[in-house]
């Protein structure tokens, strides 16, 4: 799925998405978000859109799985809520957020607890406890 720059990013931040996650998810600035509740909100964004390639490229590879599905056909991403960025030391960061979705009819909401590492400068999501 493609999104137009002028459109509000998928991530909630309440701005454009050619000034929020689309930096992150192409050109100069691929995958170098600054800190790791901007990679967490450009990851929602890339699960919105679809962007495979994006979320393995910001997933460690010591957790990152082999392959990614697409999104199930149908399947609505309707809203992100970033509950809390904990900074850890200038290496290691958690972030809290409720993730909502519609399949066939049914809502789901999606609490993790997420875990982010840097190394060699760049932020990548390790895994999440459910919550």
């Amino acid at each position: 799925m493609t999104m137009p720059p002028s459109a509000p990013c998928p991530c909630g931040s309440g701005t454009a998405y050619g000034g929020c996650c689309a930096r992150w998810h192409d050109g100069p600035q691929r995958l170098q978000a600054p800190d790791a509740q901007v990679l967490m909100r450009s990851r929602y964004s890339a699960f919105v859109l679809g962007l495979r390639e994006y979320l393995l490229d910001t997933w460690h590879p010591g957790t990152r799985p082999a392959t990614l599905e697409p999104n199930e056909p149908g399947l609505r991403w309707l809203g992100l809520q970033v509950k809390r960025h904990e900074v850890l030391d200038p290496d290691h960061a958690r972030v809290e957020f409720v993730a909502r979705s519609k399949l066939g009819g049914r809502a789901h909401r999606l609490h993790e607890l997420s875990r982010f590492v840097r190394e060699d400068g760049r932020w990548l999501y390790v895994d999440g406890d459910l919550l």
